[in-house]
């Protein structure tokens, strides 16, 4: 009976985290929601709209974590993100290389999995390149050049790296309270800076914003407080059900959930390889982006136009998977998921993959200047 209520759990927590995925597949469809879209429109325009869709998308989710953080239902430090290891060069130089890698690929890993389900193929051969990179550096030849360079260098802080670990004390506030107050200014204020203009509260910034924040905070629910077993009646340990790692919560990530759905499908048939939380999440992805694209006939096949373009998305890909893994995350896991948990490491790596981006748009642009 113990094992079957193990079991149901399991169940609730890949279904509600299918549902919420697919939510998120289809709004990102629909808004345009996309990260490197959004710095991109910024360097070649000057147009901050969609990088206001991203700041309330970024403050809903910083506010619903540390609000579930202040009521007792998660905690920072069971997540991937705020370990006293600070690993700052990882984050920045991960964090560049995917910025640079997702300009090439035309986008990062959420936006090539809701290219995927609105037909397009280039981003379905990114999807098998990142992930094969991906776990390489999880696990393979470059897993070893990780370890043994950019791994070699941190800082291990007395308390976990989320701004409530390293506040509370000197604030004289509990780690939750700390969090309620830290969450809430920091959150509420990209809310505030998202919809100061008009153009922050059009209907498609507020669709995606909204939706899409929503999106990753319940994915956070689902894995710290849906999934959350006290004791796990087969270990008699804490567990997070349905979690890659049963030891922590996970959230919303694209980087190596790619590269743990090529392994599950792989060796679908070793019974070791189970369906996780990471790995539906990538499939709703692509399910709800392709239903929204085939209910409004926006459904198109596109394909490489040539050559460069081919190694351009090759070059972008290989980034990404090996600087997602490096960086510990990608726009939405250190950008949404990471900083809501109000991690330095986060914010480092954030910065530097909008630094990569700017630089790889910069690299675009002195190439065409160059052709003409």
């Amino acid at each position: 009976m113990q094992d079957l209520d193990i079991n149901a759990i399991q169940q609730q927590v890949l279904w509600a985290s299918f549902a919420l995925a697919v939510l998120f597949g289809a709004v990102a469809q629909r808004s345009h929601f996309c990260t490197m879209g959004a710095v991109s429109d910024i360097v070649n325009i000057g147009d901050w709209s969609r990088m206001r869709m991203w700041a309330l998308a970024a403050g809903v989710v910083m506010l619903g974590f540390n609000a579930m953080v202040a009521l007792g239902w998660v905690d920072a430090a069971k997540t991937a993100y705020a370990a006293p290891r600070l690993l700052w060069l990882s984050s920045i130089v991960g964090g560049l290389m995917f910025g640079f890698g997702m300009v090439l690929a035309s986008g990062c890993g959420s936006k090539t999995l809701v290219r995927i389900g609105a037909g397009n193929l280039k981003s379905l051969f990114v999807f098998f390149v990142m992930g094969v990179a991906a776990f390489a550096t999880l696990k393979g030849i470059t897993a070893v050049l990780r370890v043994e360079t950019v791994e070699k260098v941190s800082v291990t802080l007395a308390t976990g790296q989320d701004l409530p670990s390293l506040l509370a004390a000197p604030l004289g506030l509990a780690k939750p309270k700390a969090a309620a107050w830290i969450g809430g200014l920091l959150g509420g204020g990209l809310l505030l800076w998202a919809l100061w203009k008009p153009e922050g509260r059009s209907l498609d910034n507020l669709l995606g914003g909204l939706g899409c924040g929503a999106a990753v905070a319940g994915i956070w629910w689902v894995s710290g407080r849906l999934g959350y077993v006290a004791e796990d009646p087969n270990t008699l340990q804490e567990v997070f059900v349905g979690s890659s790692n049963r030891d922590r919560m996970e959230g919303m990530s694209f980087v190596a959930p790619m590269a743990y759905s090529i392994d599950w499908l792989v060796f679908f048939s070793d019974k070791s390889k189970v369906l996780g939380l990471a790995i539906v999440n990538t499939l709703g992805v692509v399910v709800g982006a392709g239903a929204w694209a085939l209910v409004t006939r926006s459904f198109r096949w596109e394909g490489f136009r040539g050559v460069e373009d081919t190694a351009n998305h090759l070059v972008g890909a290989l980034l990404m998977g090996i600087g997602g893994v490096v960086a510990l995350g990608c726009t939405v896991g250190q950008g949404l998921s990471g900083l809501s948990t109000l991690s330095l490491g986060s914010f480092i790596a954030l910065a530097s993959i909008i630094g990569g981006a700017v630089l790889a748009l910069r690299y675009q642009t002195w190439r065409v200047e160059r052709s003409i």
